[in-house]
């Protein structure tokens, strides 16, 4: 009888553990990490040019950003939480400032379910859906947690970034701060 019980305990951890193995989970929601809301400002004289932010959006247009005013561009998914909570803040904020370009990255995302969520919450600027565009930022401020929101001064350099989630003062602060130059 304690062979049979230790065969079926035996059965039973091996099914626990394998049902445990994250199968069903995508990659992307697997190389998540997330950001703690640092904010990163770099002196002008020691800032790196921006990579070429252009490429098809979420909408199906071809999209090219031509650089000469500031310019914040947000990296995220729509299976992110923090991504999703600072949607609203971006929105308003991008209304608020409406003199700086606000400009989203799709990361590891499915581009059909992104457009539902951008269409659910009118997000008011493109979003890029070429997320290679990110390792343009490699000799910066690379876009290291999701979402990552990096914000480029007039002549298209990176000037800050916010890793994490932003808030309305993290955020404004950073703008204002560059735009003032």
């Amino acid at each position: 009888m304690k062979k049979i019980y230790k065969v079926f305990v035996l059965t039973m951890l091996a099914i626990a553990l394998t049902s445990c193995s994250g199968g069903g989970t995508s990659t992307a929601q697997e190389s998540f990490i997330s950001g703690n809301g640092t904010v990163t400002f770099i002196k002008s004289a020691n800032r790196i040019a921006a990579p070429d932010l252009s490429g098809m959006t979420l909408s199906g247009k071809n999209y090219s950003h031509k650089f000469g005013r500031v310019t914040v561009v947000n990296v995220w998914a729509s299976w992110c939480a923090p991504c999703r909570a600072e949607i609203p803040t971006l929105i308003a904020l991008s209304k608020k400032y409406s003199e700086t370009s606000f400009i989203g990255i799709l990361t590891r995302e499915n581009p059909p379910t992104a457009e539902a969520f951008a269409r659910r919450f009118a997000i008011p600027y493109p979003t890029l859906i070429d997320d290679s565009i990110l390792i343009g930022f490699k000799g910066s401020l690379p876009a290291n947690a999701i979402p990552s929101t990096v914000v480029i001064d007039r002549n298209g350099k990176v000037a800050g970034r916010i890793s994490g989630e932003i808030t309305v003062a993290s955020l404004s602060s950073l703008i204002e701060k560059v735009s003032a130059e």
